[in-house]
């Protein structure tokens, strides 16, 4: 069984990015005390075209470099703002966008359907079961590293979740970044390192054309 041990909805990771884009008197650590009720407004934040400057989706989905067949897991997918792009660019393939928030898990299966993206499945996770119907090529976690719990284990027992030969991607925010969660939430990319070194990762790549985030990209094996 794939563990996601998180104790937060993953959407929070997301405010905590768009933070900045919101007036002053939203930017408060306290991000968690926000309802997702209404998830057609946060929606207007999460895939604020305003996002694009500073998250750089397209560049980041052209540095991975995906067959157009490839089958993509994105962890805490939220409204879907990468998982719509990646699917238009593996039409061939499958993307399942995952997330614990049930508002978003509906939101995203609605906005495939809206769309035409029929490579689109939303996916519902629960805290402790990442729900993943097949084995993936690529597994992404945007903003989100941060907020899981027992890393070392769970990434250990996601390599069950990839297919020979595929990878992991992580993107979180630097600790000097402009926005993002605060810093005390925040883990520096060497730690990422390590921690998935221990849990059997080898580190394959990094790119640093992201002007607030890290993105690293991993494989399981020996070094």
């Amino acid at each position: 069984m794939n563990r996601f041990n998180t104790t937060r909805p993953l959407l929070i990771v997301l405010l905590c990015a768009l933070l900045p884009a919101l007036p002053a008197a939203a930017q408060s650590p306290n991000t968690h005390a926000h309802s997702f009720g209404n998830v057609h407004k946060w929606a207007q934040i999460f895939d604020d075209p305003a996002r694009d400057a500073w998250q750089k989706p397209h560049e980041v989905i052209q540095a991975l470099a995906l067959k157009p067949d490839a089958v993509i897991a994105d962890i805490g997918s939220g409204t879907g703002y990468f998982s719509a792009r990646f699917a238009n660019m593996v039409p061939q393939g499958r993307v399942y966008g995952i997330d614990t928030e049930p508002d978003m898990v509906k939101y995203l299966a609605d906005r495939a359907k809206r769309e035409g993206l029929k490579n689109v499945i939303a996916v519902a996770a629960q805290p402790g079961n990442l729900q993943l119907p097949e084995k993936a090529d690529l597994i992404i976690l945007v903003d989100v590293y941060h907020h899981v719990d027992s890393r070392e284990t769970y990434f250990r027992n996601l390599q069950n979740s990839l297919k020979a030969g595929g990878r992991l991607a992580v993107i979180d925010f630097r600790m000097d970044s402009r926005v993002g969660p605060p810093k005390s939430s925040r883990i520096a990319p060497e730690q990422v390192k390590a921690e998935l070194q221990r849990a059997g990762y080898v580190l394959r790549e990094e790119h640093a054309f992201l002007p607030d985030q890290y993105f690293l990209v991993f494989q399981p094996g020996k070094p």
